[in-house]
């Protein structure tokens, strides 16, 4: 293992969920470095929402939640430019071997990638709210 990928692994910290021997390739991804990387990359999500929404939805603050999980929802699904920046933070973080399986799977890995962060950003709308005060 290289330098890279030993100093990536520790940096990501431990798998969040469980991963047993029933496990699908997919699921173990999932909770070994996806999981890790979301939980790493939180606050630069948020962020680069934040700058999502102040370039192309001026009134967003003034929306309601729903509208706002809509908009959240709409952004990583429609916005191929957006969605694919995303995607570069998550990848940015994978070891060789991880990229390795990501490209033998990339479609169904990439709808994980973008569900998960779609429900994390969701599940998170209150702090889109804050910067309307």
């Amino acid at each position: 293992m290289s330098e890279r990928d030993t100093f990536i692994k520790e940096f990501r910290g431990q798998t969040i969920g469980s991963v047993t021997n029933q496990s699908t390739t997919e699921e173990s991804f999932q909770n070994e470095v996806l999981r890790p990387i979301l939980k790493l990359q939180n606050d630069l999500f948020i962020a680069s929402f934040s700058n999502y929404v102040a370039k192309n939805k001026a009134d967003f603050y003034g929306y309601t939640v729903e509208k706002k999980i809509a908009v959240i929802e709409n952004a990583i699904q429609k916005d191929i430019k957006f969605r694919n920046a995303l995607k570069g933070m998550i990848m940015a973080l994978f070891t060789l071997d991880e990229y390795a399986v990501y490209i033998k799977n990339s479609s169904n890995i990439n709808k994980r990638m973008m569900s998960m962060l779609i429900e994390r950003l969701k599940s998170q709308v209150q702090l889109f709210e804050l910067k309307e005060k």
